[in-house]
Order: C-alpha cells, then sequence, then structure tokens
C-alpha cells in the first residue's frame, strides 16, 4: 500500500472530505460490514471530514426484511453515527430517472433485450444487441453505450494504480434492469454525486466496479471521488465473508471484542486500544491512533477475527 496516496487521502481535509458507508439491507451488520464501517468513518474522521450512512435498498427481491433498520440499530452500539440525515435509495427513484433520461436524451443509453442467454457466446459482454426481440414484451434493460478501447486507469489510494479495458471487460452495461428496478452502478454513481462525497472507502470486492462508476461519471458530467478499497475479511475457504456461513450477525450490545477485533483486521497497533473501557474511549483513541499505511492490501482471514477470546461478536 502507498502511503504517498493515503496521505493525499487524509489531506481531503482542506477540500471538505465527504465519506459514506453504504450497506444493502440483505442481511444484519456482520464484521465484513463492521470493517468497512469501521475504516470509512476513521478515514474521514482523520481527514477532519463528514461520515454518512446510506442505505441501498433498491433490490427487493434480496431484501431482508428488517434488515436496514437492525444494520442502523447495530451501527449506533458500535458508536458510528451518520453525520447526516441517513438516505435511502428506495426513496430516490427520481434522481434516478432523470439521470437515466438525460443519457438517453443524449444517445449514450439504450434499450437493449438481450438476455443472459443471448450473451452467453460472448461470456456476458455486451457490445451489440443480439436478441431477435425488439421493442415487444418483457421490458427491455437500460445499458451504457460504451465506446471501443474505452479505458479507464485511476489511482487507489490503497491498491495504488488500477486500469481496465471496460468495453473489452465489461462491456455496455446496464443502468436499469429489465425487471425495472434500477442497477447499482447507476444509483451509487448518483448518490454519490448529489451528496457530494469525495471519497469512496469500500470493500476491494467492488473495485471491479470502480471503473464503469468512473465512466458514467464523465457521461454524466459528475466529478469523480478519490477510491480506496479495503482488504476483505475472508474464511476459511477463502470466500468473502457476506457469502459465507461464518457471517454470523455481530452483538451491538457488546460491541468492544468487535471493534477491537477489526482493528486488529485493518493492520492497527493492538495495544493502542488495551485499556480502552467504552465505545467512546475506544472510538476517541483509534481516531488518534490510527495509522491508514499499515492496513494491508490482502484479505484478512476469520481467524484475524478470532485472536481475542473475549470476541463472542463474530
Amino acid at each position: 500500500m502507498s502511503s504517498r496516496s493515503l496521505s493525499g487521502h487524509a489531506s481531503a481535509a482542506d477540500a471538505g472530505y465527504r465519506g459514506r458507508f453504504a450497506p444493502s439491507p440483505t442481511g444484519d451488520l456482520h464484521a465484513g460490514s463492521l470493517l468497512a464501517a469501521f475504516a470509512s468513518w476513521l478515514l474521514a474522521r482523520q481527514a477532519g471530514g463528514a461520515w454518512l450512512v446510506r442505505i441501498e435498498d433498491l433490490d427487493p427481491p434480496r431484501e431482508v426484511p428488517g434488515a436496514a433498520d437492525r444494520q442502523l440499530q447495530a451501527l449506533a452500539g458500535f458508536g458510528l453515527l451518520s453525520d447526516e440525515a441517513v438516505v435511502r435509495q428506495s426513496r430516490r427513484h427520481a434522481l434516478y430517472e432523470a439521470a437515466l433520461t438525460d443519457l438517453l436524451d443524449r444517445g449514450l443509453a439504450f434499450a437493449c433485450h438481450c438476455s443472459r442467454s443471448d450473451l452467453a457466446a460472448t461470456g456476458g459482454i455486451h457490445r451489440r444487441c443480439v436478441s431477435a426481440r425488439a421493442g415487444g414484451a418483457p421490458q427491455p434493460a437500460i445499458r451504457l453505450r460504451v465506446a471501443d478501447g474505452a479505458t479507464v486507469d485511476f489511482d487507489d489510494a490503497l491498491l495504488g494504480k488500477q486500469s481496465q479495458d471496460v468495453a473489452a471487460t465489461v462491456g455496455d452495461f446496464v443502468l436499469r434492469r429489465a425487471d425495472g428496478y434500477w442497477a447499482y452502478q447507476l444509483a451509487v454513481v448518483v448518490d454519490d454525486a448529489d451528496q457530494a462525497i469525495t471519497d469512496v472507502v469500500r470493500g476491494a470486492d467492488l473495485l471491479d466496479s470502480t471503473a464503469r462508476q468512473i465512466l458514467l461519471q464523465r457521461a454524466l458530467g459528475l466529478a469523480t471521488p478519490r477510491y480506496a478499497h479495503l482488504p476483505l475479511l475472508v474464511d476459511a475457504q477463502g470466500r468473502k465473508l457476506s457469502k459465507s456461513d461464518a457471517a454470523h450477525p455481530l452483538d451491538p450490545s457488546d460491541p468492544l471484542p468487535a471493534l477491537r477485533a477489526v482493528w486488529r483486521a485493518l493492520g492497527q497497533d493492538e495495544q493502542a486500544l488495551i485499556a480502552v473501557e467504552t465505545v467512546t474511549q475506544l472510538l476517541d483513541t483509534a481516531r488518534v491512533s490510527f495509522s491508514p499505511a499499515q492496513i494491508p492490501q490482502a484479505a484478512a482471514g476469520l481467524a484475524a477475527m478470532h485472536n481475542d477470546h473475549r470476541t463472542n461478536a463474530v
């Protein structure tokens, strides 16, 4: 990891640093979620900036009833409170519709009836419509038109220089799905711009989405925030924790063990927090002791969360 890039990340205080944590309500808060929330909060606090919470509830078939409220309650138990009113994507359809209409009106997006099976021969990469259906049911998806050779280069504050040929590796990507639901890529770009987010700190599983989001920001004439992609917590089989049976919900009534554990997974000095006795003390101490340069690039095994025998919350 580059201390140069992370020091640049922290200096964003002069530019009004605004970070965010944006969970999807597909389950309760688990250790991997807490790591992302805590790290993004620490970077925002170290920069003297704001930290926001946004609920990304745009996929009803995958949502768990009550999960969003339980996530917010858990964050509160860990002392991680949004500096502004919590935003829920499900209440922001008009913003997404306006952005999509703009892209369609300028010929930068188009209707597409291609299904996954239609695109099987190209590995799911869309470069031209191949579906026999045209203009009929079912409702088409809307895709962003990606120019041939469209390559995006960016500097990740944790992982360094990144480059992706979006046309070759992704193709024309979906902005509104055929089932009528908004695609993640459009919603997150519109929301980050609307909330004036300057720094996106999130798990490395979303690194592959970044080039698409930058292309979309450019198409909409929006500013591009800085990005930092955190190491993932994985189980013994190397699976992302959110997709693992080991992803037990956290217990916000006993927050210190879990906070110490994610602090350790972020590569930080365990001794810095050894004497703290309350969440407030831990957060205050973590804020001044946090060293972004110590965050590892590689995924952390779930065992890192269990080194402390007191950690019964993960």
